[in-house]
């Protein structure tokens, strides 16, 4: 079923933004939650954190498949599928009983977690071109950047009040409703004579296309260090707010919402200079903000110990960087292999995830013990990012 009337671009950035949530409400919103589910299933703190390091690796390599899936069965199916296949394992993590089952239930999450925001990317780029595919991406994300302000708050007031296992039904609830909506009001973007025969044979050229493609690497490697860099606070939260902030389960908020804050600002920023600046400029106004932020937090917390305003403000710049960047990158990965949007879209976003469970897992552990260590960290992140968009404009200008 479709709708009979079609969406506008601000309807459309509403639902793939909300589907795009799926990812940050999955995480966020249960890392309050960590020391209670460690006494509730009496596990140790480890392997509460492995929850989250399995959801990001099934993440990670499911979201190599959910693109090409959309370029042979069509954008709308993949999200509807993935929409079921999430909303069971939420009901699944409520329930479970032991660590294990959680990881398992966290697992089947990651699995289906990522369709909405890979799909959601190619079928902007299905839709629209130049400026306005770029200021709908923006757009999407001015609305996404709710989901990482509002879900470790939500998290720490349900815990306080219901307990961690509410979390997952508020998840199993918001997929439900989202399944509805999309399942009324979603176009399909990829009509029937532009989709691609699924198979061994196809799979293969398209991955091997993208992944023999240096261009590739160094535009969408750039993405991924950016969000590398934001990503180690995220998934040290924990430490960070509690150890070295000294603020409660509850008050996560003054990590979170600085840090969205500079996403959604950032993103109306590149909403508004979208066709007026070219996008090598934007995004080189946008790495000014990221080195700056990070050499900020790390000049700071080498000399005083941290102090909530002073820990947080150079976040907020990095985010508002990291969104000037963010899609005029995109668009130019996208824009690689115009023939298998839905595979460039998955291995962009596979990257990303990558990269990020590789923090989770091995960095931020390693580096929150200190809060000058996690600021190092993150400039590392953006210097490696950096190097990799600037070697991509050589490689670029050699090929010409």
């Amino acid at each position: 079923m479709r709708s009979s009337t079609p969406l506008n671009s601000t309807a459309l950035a509403c639902i793939l933004a909300a589907l795009a949530m799926l990812g940050p409400f999955a995480i966020d919103t249960y890392l309050p939650a960590f020391p209670a589910i460690q006494q509730s299933l009496q596990a140790h703190a480890l392997e509460v954190q492995q929850t989250l390091t399995a959801y990001m690796l099934s993440f990670a390599v499911m979201t190599l498949w959910h693109g090409a899936l959309s370029d042979s069965f069509g954008r709308r199916n993949v999200i509807l599928i993935a929409l079921s296949v999430f909303a069971v394992a939420s009901f699944g993590c409520a329930s479970a009983h032991s660590i294990h089952y959680l990881w398992g239930f966290r697992i089947l999450q990651g699995v289906s977690a990522g369709a909405g925001m890979v799909v959601g990317r190619a079928i902007i780029r299905d839709l629209y071109e130049g400026p306005e595919a770029e200021k709908l991406l923006s757009l999407v994300t001015m609305i996404f950047s709710i989901a990482p302000a509002i879900a470790p708050i939500l998290g720490g007031w349900l815990v306080g009040i219901w307990g961690w296992r509410a979390i997952f039904l508020l998840l199993f609830g918001y997929t439900v409703v989202l399944w509805i909506a999309c399942y009324r009001w979603l176009p399909e973007s990829l009509t029937i004579d532009k989709r691609q025969a699924f198979s061994a044979d196809f799979l293969w050229t398209s991955y091997r296309q993208v992944f023999r493609s240096r261009l590739f690497y160094l535009k969408a490697g750039t993405i991924a260090f950016n969000f590398a860099g934001l990503f180690l606070y995220i998934s040290a939260a924990p430490a960070f707010i509690t150890q070295h902030l000294k603020l409660g389960a509850d008050q996560f908020g003054w990590q979170f919402v600085p840090t969205v804050g500079g996403i959604f600002l950032g993103a109306l920023a590149a909403n508004r200079m979208a066709g007026k600046l070219r996008v090598w400029t934007q995004v080189n106004a946008g790495f000014c903000f990221l080195i700056g932020a990070a050499c900020l937090n790390v000049a700071y917390h080498a000399a005083f110990p941290p102090q909530v305003f002073w820990s947080v403000l150079p976040l907020f710049f990095y985010a508002f960087g990291m969104s000037l960047v963010a899609p005029g990158a995109t668009l130019l990965v996208l824009d690689l292999f115009p023939d298998i949007r839905g595979v460039v879209a998955s291995c962009q976003s596979a990257s990303v995830t990558f990269i990020s469970a590789l923090i989770a897992g091995l960095v931020a552990p390693a580096l929150d013990h200190a809060v000058v260590s996690l600021a190092l960290g993150q400039l590392v992140c953006c210097l490696i990012a950096a190097g990799l968009w600037y070697s991509s404009r050589h490689f670029s200008r050699s090929q010409m």
